[in-house]
């Protein structure tokens, strides 16, 4: 059975998308959601779907969760569709998130650390208890609320970035030293990932990884399938300075600065086979927006990955295909999403093989 060519469904499909926008917009009574709006007052929606985009651009961001309905999935898909259009115009140097300007900033291995933690926003010290005030929300009295709790706020003398937790371990020699790979950054949008692939690679590829995906994986870690029990040392949440060469100078100058979070965790050391002094394990997650969950799993799964290549993936967790090929939300979302496409002669083929195997018995 050959595939049957249908009148009108060029016109279906329009209609669809006329459909799509009603049911966005059949409330009439309600005002239009605008993009600052959803960038403003959906700050973790807004977070992961800057990070899963893989593009910085808080504007397009908003466009895109409106534009979506919503999903999440369906809204990355827009950010990567449309930052494939787009020249590359020069690249970065290499950032130091020690510059950081934070508005969060914990960690769990230590209790006093230098320049002390700074809880910032986060629903982490929350009852996951229903507000019901939120229903009947009025804008102004929402404003007078938010200015009683910061008028007491020092607004001089405040540090603008502060030192890394995990120096003091490296100075006693319990972490290994940075060292710094000799080839330049995989480029994961301009180059197939063949594995073995560099941690680079592997890094990038978790950055802007589906959130829901990437924390499955790690969690099968933690649960026992893999042998990474972390330490946070350090998550941060700020902003970051970007910094370009100049095009007439060549000095670098500051053009912004993007919102992100940063995890480092300490896992426990392994006895080295080389004689060397055994050190603690270390792994590391950074992504785009507010999305700590995020951060720690990707930390999770650098420290097994780096297991993995060193020693053998003995847990799916620790093995970099089945990680990296399974975290990226727009490619699953595709492959799951194609099965709604028509099937008529796959199908129909099926249909003959199982009735031909019924005649014969």
């Amino acid at each position: 059975m050959g595939y049957v060519a249908i009148q009108g469904g060029e016109k279906a499909i329009e209609e669809a998308i006329k459909l799509l926008d009603f049911l966005r917009t059949k409330d009439e009574n309600l005002p239009p959601l605008s993009v600052e709006t959803i960038q403003n007052q959906l700050h973790f929606l807004h977070s992961r779907v800057l990070s899963e985009g893989g593009i910085y651009d808080p504007e397009l961001v908003s466009l895109a969760i409106k534009q979506s309905a919503g999903d999440t999935l369906e809204a990355a898909f827009y950010l990567r569709a449309y930052s494939s259009t787009r020249p590359r115009l020069g690249e970065t140097p290499i950032h130091r998130s020690s510059n950081m300007r934070l508005i969060r900033r914990i960690s769990a291995a230590f209790k006093d650390i230098p320049g002390g933690q700074m809880l910032g926003p986060s629903s982490d010290y929350l009852q996951r208890l229903f507000r019901f005030e939120l229903l009947d929300e009025c804008p102004k009295n929402f404003r007078e609320i938010t200015k009683n709790w910061l008028k007491d706020l020092p607004k001089t003398n405040l540090p603008t970035s502060f030192p890394k937790v995990l120096d003091s371990l490296r100075k006693e020699g319990l972490l290994p030293p940075i060292t710094q790979e000799n080839q330049p950054p995989f480029d994961i949008t301009r180059e197939p990932l063949i594995f073995p692939v560099p941690r680079s690679a592997a890094l990038a590829r978790m950055a802007r990884s589906e959130t829901g995906s990437i924390l499955a994986i790690a969690y099968s870690s933690m649960r026992g399938y893999g042998s990474i029990h972390p330490t946070v040392a350090e998550l941060r949440v700020g902003y970051l300075p970007i910094e370009l060469p100049h095009p007439l100078t060549g000095e670098l100058t500051e053009i912004g600065e993007v919102l992100m979070t940063e995890c480092e965790i300490i896992a426990m050391y392994d006895a080295p086979d080389t004689g060397e002094k055994p050190t603690f394990g270390l792994g590391y997650g950074a992504c785009f927006g507010h999305n700590e969950v995020k951060a720690i799993s990707m930390a999770i799964l650098d420290r097994n990955l780096q297991k993995g290549a060193k020693n053998g993936a003995e847990h799916p967790s620790e093995d970099p295909e089945f990680v990296l090929m399974h975290i990226d939300g727009i490619e699953s979302m595709g492959f799951a999403s194609h099965y709604k496409m028509p099937h008529y002669v796959t199908f129909q083929s099926d249909l003959d093989r199982l009735r031909t195997t019924q005649k014969k018995q």
